[in-house]
């Protein structure tokens, strides 16, 4: 065969193999979603933040700070600036007011800062089903390594899956418990933890990510800031459920539910009732001694969340105004 043509197919057939994954936002075919959609059910409402080095290359730069842990929390603001920066190889820890469970699709989505389709800056993704353990997404990045990517140039989005980070501000990326599902050890229909930890883009093997295959993963380094590594806005729930905890100390019931005017909580214990829409805002707390009535008619919202919390226990139960 004609060494030129042999040449020629070598290639035709890597561009086959590489940009196999979905396109940019609002472009056909894309896994994209935006922020305001309606198939969002619940948002973090807990988070806790370890920041890496702004040059892991450089540790005597320091830390990333720009953010404060809070800007995790709740809806998607997509604006670029309300996020938390992690730094090179930092980790958020999120929890959420309901259970995550392996339902049809993506089961949750989960936001970045980048600024333009392929300016990309990814994290790993791991869940937990016990606070404990947890378990990587199996990720890919088919991102060629000859050339190091860095803030004054671009990766395509097509070629990294199950990596944060890869739509732009506005967008998640969705993530499909299915996809991790393998693993024994992890109650996919129970997930109460989802981990991102920021991938160090560097092609220097002394310092760099690679992704479930050992590969490399290229993307923006050295970023040296305050804003340094993976930006985190939020982290959207799509497929939910209440809370499963065990109530030695807190017996109770709701009802009616559906209901159109009150909610009677009859219960022995004393305790705390927050009550709050599905973004997780908190819309009002009650203290009870036992036996509380709570009018529905003040709260807009068509689904609420109660919170029902002792010294010991919390439960969370999905009211519904009719």
């Amino acid at each position: 065969m004609n060494k030129i043509v042999l040449v020629f197919i070598t290639l035709y057939h890597f561009c086959l193999s590489a940009q196999s994954f979905a396109p940019a936002a609002e472009e056909p075919g894309s896994t994209a979603i935006f922020k305001d959609s309606n198939i969002f059910v619940l948002w973090a409402d807990g988070v806790d933040i370890v920041r890496g080095f702004k040059d892991i290359s450089e540790e005597f730069q320091g830390y990333a700070s720009y953010g404060l842990p809070e800007n995790a929390l709740g809806a998607a603001e997509g604006d670029g600036t309300s996020i938390v920066s992690l730094g090179d190889g930092g980790i958020a820890t999120l929890t959420f007011p309901g259970l995550i469970w392996n339902g049809p699709g993506p089961d949750f989505a989960i936001f970045e800062n980048g600024f333009a389709d392929n300016y990309m800056e990814l994290g790993h993704v791991e869940v937990s089903s016990d606070g404990i353990n947890f378990y990587r997404f199996p990720s890919v990045s088919e991102t060629p390594i000859d050339i190091q990517i860095t803030n004054f140039t671009f990766g395509d989005c097509r070629y990294v899956n199950n990596l944060a980070g890869k739509y732009r501000q506005g967008f998640g990326t969705p993530f499909d418990l299915e996809d991790i599902s393998i693993n024994i050890n992890l109650d996919v229909n129970n997930i109460t933890h989802v981990r991102i930890i920021d991938v160090v883009g560097s092609i220097n093997p002394l310092y760099g990510t690679v992704d479930g295959a050992g590969n490399s993963i290229n993307d923006p380094f050295s970023t040296p800031w305050e804003s340094s590594g993976f930006d985190l806005d939020a982290v959207g729930v799509i497929n939910s459920q209440p809370l499963k905890l065990e109530m030695e100390s807190l017996i109770y019931s709701l009802y009616p539910n559906p209901s159109n005017d009150f909610i009677h909580l009859v219960t022995e214990s004393f305790g705390e009732l927050r009550i709050l829409d599905l973004s997780g805002r908190v819309l009002s707390r009650y203290k009870f001694n036992k036996n509380l009535l709570v009018d529905l008619s003040m709260f807009e919202a068509q689904i609420l969340l109660f919170e029902i919390s002792s010294s010991e226990n919390k439960m969370v139960q999905r009211i519904i105004k009719n």
